[in-house]
């Protein structure tokens, strides 16, 4: 189908679901509360996938310091750290298999 005709579908569409003739599809999306972590379950994660502070600073995104922080428990992640630390838990693999974090042999 042509740009046109894909505009003129929709168009048309458009109009039926105004006047009741068409029924709009939806979809609910459903958001995991964000886990938090104790300083124990961070250093948990990070010894199972490998990496030392410093490499593990990099792959969340943080200073060296900030992860030391967590593992020390004088501080704690938030927001979207949350969420990685919770994909790499389930995951111990996820940073390699999402690219972050790639491997080379020698």
């Amino acid at each position: 189908m042509s740009v046109f005709g894909d505009i003129k579908t929709g168009l048309e569409q458009a109009i039926d679901y105004e006047k009741g003739k068409l029924k709009a599809k939806t979809i609910t999306l459903t958001i995991q509360p964000v886990d938090s972590f104790t300083s124990e379950e961070i250093k948990k994660i990070r010894h199972d996938t490998g990496m030392t502070q410093v490499l593990f600073a990099k792959f969340v995104g943080v200073s060296v310091k900030t992860v030391e922080a967590w593992e020390a428990g004088r501080n704690h992640p938030d927001g979207a750290a949350c969420r990685i630390l919770a994909m790499t838990q389930n995951d111990p693999s996820f940073p390699v298999k999402s690219g972050i974090v790639s491997t080379t042999s020698s």
